[in-house]
């Protein structure tokens, strides 16, 4: 079973950037989807980018313009750079990988990202 692993969270004022990390155990071609989610204090996990895979990019409308989901193949690992950052961006950020045949997925184990204001 191919982990995943996030790295690069941290605490980070109003407008500044982060660049989220996840290194997969495996190859990260394996994945027909691969993505970043996010879950704030008593809130629903939500999809905040995802690369499909022949390469599309899915972002939601509140990162659109600020977040670029990307992957580098020869390093088995995704990115998410992350700019312009807003106190609402506060959450733990996931990893998640999904392969669809047959269907599973796996998750990371999240980094925690804060923005104060």
């Amino acid at each position: 079973q191919v982990q995943l692993v996030e790295s690069g969270g941290g605490l980070v004022q109003a407008g500044g950037s982060l660049r989220l990390s996840c290194a997969a155990s495996g190859s990260t071609l394996s994945f027909d989807v691969i993505g970043w989610y996010r879950q704030a204090p008593g809130k629903q996990r939500e999809l905040v980018a995802r690369i499909l895979s022949g390469s599309g990019t899915i972002y939601a409308d509140s990162v659109k313009g600020r977040f670029t989901i990307s992957r580098d193949n020869a390093k088995n690992t995704v990115y998410l750079q992350m700019n312009s950052l807003k106190p609402e961006d506060t959450a733990v950020y996931y990893c998640h990988g999904v392969w669809w045949s047959p269907p599973s997925d796996v998750w990371g184990q999240g980094t925690q990202v804060t923005v104060s204001s």
